[in-house]
């Protein structure tokens, strides 16, 4: 049986009808989505008041482009606590901030591109973190709207035909007809009012860390690598853009998060500090860069009220940051006569700084017949005691150690002398005897912790504290 004729064409008639109808939706559809445009991304629409979203990888490319500004933010969640006018009265100009929650610095490199090509920016300040000198993972990557920063009309269908986009409209239309829509670029991004800060909350931090900081220490990208980001997303920048002002700055996170890396993760303890060297050399080059360093500023990282956790501090913190650049202050800028005095101080204060349970902090020292012990996880518990590695003190005082990993029992011998703990219990037998401590054995971050002063003492040496201010020193001799 044959088809007649006019059926097939009624059917291509059909299909052109269809197909050109679907273009004109898609037209009509990216129109309307430029027109009401509500992440700012082409224009700032005048008839409707968006709300800016507080997705960061979204919002910032309109801000970038279509907002006046001198100045620049960069980098993670670290920088977005700056009030853009604090920054204003620091550096002068009109300040707009381009921060991204755990952020790369392939990352920063598009948005911090994308708003020095607008010819705007006079002036960038780069909060630049060690742990961010590495690239996005594949799935970060893939969430990443790199259409909204590639600059390539034919790439923003992802835009125009966006459910979310649509959302943020109707969102802000309802805000706009209740009167309460405002564009609030000063506290965009701030979380300084959304969360508590306190000594506490750094202590629980800090020992989930050392916990955590073990496995972490074996996925560490090689020096090597790191310095080819470096070169690829920062150096690039300073060099097509000679005639903009840098300001990079090391964030100040608690000293106890240097002690976790120092203490669990010595690869990205000792690759930061060679990163921190290798990093101003570079920036040393370059005329239109100044670098400054607020991670050995003890005032403010060995104040754990200040912080919400091991790294993130409150807004107050980045006032001072701000003003400090501002004034460019001495105390703080990282010249070639103070950068290994700049590595020598954190390395001293990760290597002392000890923390109690109440995320009190305070400095440590062990000599063991006039020599410096040097020793990784620590803890004071009870009276002002100091807590250390039952292995670390063993292999010190020539005491042999065995473990007992099914009752979690360890036991120390040298010179006749025995001790024997275990975890959780307050009570150890020290030479057949039983003896009550003022607080159990613990295990932190794979290591058991035992008190310094007693073990030492019953294992026959002389034990000498000397308390004065935070520091506690502790001198063992045979």
């Amino acid at each position: 049986m044959r088809t007649s004729p006019g059926i097939h064409t009624k059917s291509k008639r059909f299909v052109s009808y269809f197909m050109l109808f679907f273009i004109l939706l898609a037209f009509v559809t990216a129109l309307i989505t430029a027109l009401i445009d509500p992440l700012q991304f082409y224009h700032r629409p005048s008839w409707y008041t968006p709300l800016l979203s507080e997705q960061e990888r979204y919002q910032n490319p309109g801000l970038a482009k279509n907002y006046e500004y001198d100045n620049i933010i960069i980098g993670t969640s670290m920088t977005e606590n700056f009030l853009p006018s604090q920054v204003d009265a620091s550096l002068g100009g009109t300040t707009l901030k381009l921060s991204m929650e755990g952020s790369t610095v392939d990352e920063h490199y598009k948005i911090a591109k994308l708003a020095l090509e607008t010819g705007k920016v006079q002036q960038v300040l780069w909060g630049l973190d060690y742990f961010s000198l590495k690239l996005a993972t594949a799935e970060e990557e893939e969430d990443f709207p790199d259409y909204l920063y590639d600059g390539k009309l034919w790439t923003d269908y992802k835009y125009w035909f966006n459910s979310s986009v649509y959302k943020q409209f109707f969102r802000s239309i309802k805000s706009t007809l209740s009167g309460q829509t405002k564009q609030d670029l000063e506290t965009l991004y701030n979380w300084n009012d959304k969360v508590v800060f306190g000594k506490q909350y750094v202590a629980e931090s800090y020992f989930k860390a050392c916990d955590k900081e073990i496995d972490y220490g074996t996925n560490e990208e090689s020096l090597d690598q790191v310095k080819v980001y470096f070169n690829t997303y920062i150096r690039s920048l300073l060099e097509e853009y000679p005639d903009v002002q840098f300001y990079f700055y090391y964030p100040p996170y608690s000293v106890m998060r240097q002690v976790a890396w120092y203490s669990s993760n010595p690869v990205r303890f000792n690759n930061q500090l060679v990163m921190r060297q290798w990093m101003f050399e570079q920036f040393e080059q370059y005329p239109n860069v100044k670098l400054y360093d607020f991670q050995t500023a003890s005032e403010w990282t060995f104040n754990l009220d200040l912080y919400k956790d091991l790294s993130h501090h409150n807004g107050e913190v980045n006032t001072w940051i701000a003003e400090a650049i501002g004034e460019d202050s001495s105390e703080y800028r990282v010249t070639s006569s103070n950068i290994e005095a700049f590595n020598t101080l954190l390395e001293e204060q990760a290597e002392s700084a000890v923390i109690d349970r109440n995320g009190n902090v305070y400095r440590s020292s062990v000599q063991v017949n006039g020599e410096p012990l040097a020793f990784t996880t620590r803890l004071v518990q009870g009276n002002e005691e100091l807590w250390l590695p039952a292995k670390e003190i063993g292999t010190a005082l020539n005491a042999s150690i065995d473990w007992d990993a099914a009752t979690k029992t360890v036991s120390l011998t040298s010179g006749g002398n025995n001790v024997t703990m275990t975890i959780g219990n307050t009570e150890a037998l020290v030479n057949g005897q039983t003896l009550a401590m003022d607080t159990a054995p613990l295990l932190a971050g794979g290591k058991v912790l035992v008190p310094v002063a007693f073990v030492a003492e019953h294992l026959g040496w002389n034990v000498s504290v000397e308390r004065e201010g935070d520091w506690l020193r502790y001198l063992l001799n045979s």
